[in-house]
């Protein structure tokens, strides 16, 4: 996490979980079934979707990795970048760039 004098801000990751929410539900997709279509387990995919800390001692929450997010974008037949869009989405919305 950056420090207060950095200029990166922190990926909305809860953004990304109520557009992984949206685009499942859109669909009419179980968690199942895109567990079926993503190669992603089942319980992953609760796990991001929910922002639930994993089980275990001091885990912290799951936000997937690289690999996991990429093949969900597949299932959905989009870009990654499509998908993680709304990570960024608090660009431009202060300071109007």
């Amino acid at each position: 996490m950056p420090d207060a004098s950095s200029p990166v801000r922190d990926p909305d990751i809860a953004a990304l979980r109520l557009y992984l929410a949206r685009l499942r539900q859109e669909r009419g997709w179980s968690y199942n079934e895109l567990a079926a279509r993503s190669g992603v387990g089942r319980n992953t995919l609760v796990d991001l979707e929910n922002g639930k800390a994993r089980v275990g001692h001091n885990r912290p929450e799951t936000n997937g990795t690289l690999l996991t997010w990429y093949r969900i974008a597949e299932a959905f037949e989009m870009s990654l970048g499509d998908l993680l869009a709304p990570v960024q989405q608090h660009r431009g919305t202060s300071s109007g760039t």
